[in-house]
């Protein structure tokens, strides 16, 4: 299982379709099942949708997976996937009288990161499906119209859709309906397109025809579970959220454990690692798509001005994105560690007037952090004067923490020094 349901490395949001509600289940005759099926194709492609397929609703067969998961506590501080899973892994219960899941992709790739030259000021990554405008409403818009379509040819038809939302197992219903197989990352991959592309699903009482279901293609390959910084693949096809880096700068709320931070390196939103090591992705296309265009600054942007974003701006700045699901925040918070990750000294002085000034105890801890990781004799007296002011506990306990790894550290270089002299 992974923290999220369409392919975003992200946990999901809130929000569905309200169901139509007309007395009777719509039942197509035999003899037009296939054209019907054939004419809702034909729609979702209009609408820009690259896959679609269909499956038999009833309990998923990924059913006992996510009830052993949720056992094993790997869903982390998501409660909301906790609460009745047998919603999650059944849409009967979800829309009385579904028969059929209509699942369907849109992809979202746009190409590798852009680079910077030599002494640039420190930057942080945001992970790609987060680079442009909030998926959500551009997809919830297109399903929409999918739905009405659905309903002019079967006007007696009940449905309801989601995008990334609702008690929904989106990846296991796409490999039910043959869109593409769940791989080892727990993403959902289709053969000669990749993992780069969101899903939404609409569930109704029409009695369509099931396609077969995708065939898994991951072989021997174990890249991604190798290239996962934390190691949160825990096995092939196993994701243990609490080590994800989308769910630790993203889902999480508060301070991220502190043997996470140096592993997440200069992530500030996300990560994509196991998806741009997998083989498949080679054959990922570029979309055209303008919902997905990135937005300046959204790919890798200077992480220091964004440590200073109170609450207003930061919605401001990040206004029809998914980036608001971080909140100010837990999006600050990562800013400050991605600066103590990268070492930039130029952070000491932002960092010490956000330990200093920051109203959030959450963001103040993690600078103190940051400083700590950095280092040196201007980092170590801000945390000396910091402890005299400070009246947070939890902030305390991170300023000691950072001065007693400061203290380590210049106590080996001082030796270090002895020893090469």
């Amino acid at each position: 299982m992974k923290p999220s349901h369409g392919n975003a490395s992200t946990a999901g949001a809130a929000g569905e379709f309200s169901p139509r509600i007309d007395p009777g289940a719509a039942r197509p005759a035999a003899d037009s099942a296939d054209g019907l099926k054939g004419r809702i194709r034909d729609e979702a492609r209009a609408l820009g949708f690259d896959a679609i397929g269909f499956a038999r609703a009833g309990e998923s067969r990924h059913a006992q997976r996510l009830r052993a998961w949720l056992r094993a506590g790997r869903h982390g501080t998501m409660g909301w996937i906790a609460r009745n899973p047998e919603r999650r892994s059944d849409p009967r219960a979800v829309l009385q009288g579904a028969r059929t899941v209509i699942s369907v992709s849109l992809p979202y790739y746009r190409g590798d990161w852009p680079t910077t030259g030599p002494g640039a000021p420190p930057r942080g990554r945001i992970a790609r499906y987060a680079w442009g405008r909030d998926y959500h409403k551009r997809i919830r818009r297109r399903l929409r119209h999918l739905a009405h379509a659905i309903g002019a040819m079967c006007p007696d038809a009940r449905w309801l859709a989601y995008v990334d939302t609702g008690p929904m197992l989106d990846r296991a219903w796409a490999e039910e309906a043959g869109i593409g197989w769940i791989g080892k990352n727990t993403n959902l991959i289709r053969k000669g397109a990749g993992s780069w592309f969101f899903l939404g699903e609409i569930l109704t009482d029409l009695a369509l025809e099931p396609d077969v279901p995708a065939r898994n293609y991951c072989g021997t390959c174990a890249r991604c579970i190798t290239a996962c910084p934390t190691g949160a693949i825990v096995g092939p096809y196993q994701l243990d959220a609490r080590r994800c880096i989308s769910y630790l700068t993203i889902e999480h709320r508060g301070a991220i454990p502190a043997d996470m931070r140096p592993l997440i390196g200069s992530r500030i939103f996300g990560c994509d690692d196991c998806q741009e090591v997998c083989p498949w992705n080679r054959f990922a296309v570029e979309t055209q798509n303008p919902d997905f265009a990135e937005r300046p600054d959204q790919q890798t942007p200077h992480l220091i001005p964004l440590l200073f974003l109170d609450d207003d701006a930061f919605r401001a700045r990040f206004q029809g994105t998914a980036i608001l699901r971080a909140k100010r925040s837990g999006f600050v918070r990562n800013v400050a560690v991605a600066l103590g990750n990268l070492g930039d000294r130029r952070s000491v002085e932002p960092l010490a007037r956000a330990l200093a000034r920051d109203p959030d105890p959450v963001v103040r801890g993690h600078a103190a952090w940051a400083l700590g990781r950095i280092g040196g004799r201007s980092a170590r007296a801000t945390l000396r004067d910091a402890a005299k002011r400070e009246t947070s506990r939890d902030v305390l306990v991170e300023i000691r923490a950072a001065l007693a790894e400061g203290t380590a550290a210049a106590s080996t270089s001082s030796m270090e020094g002895e020893r090469t002299a």
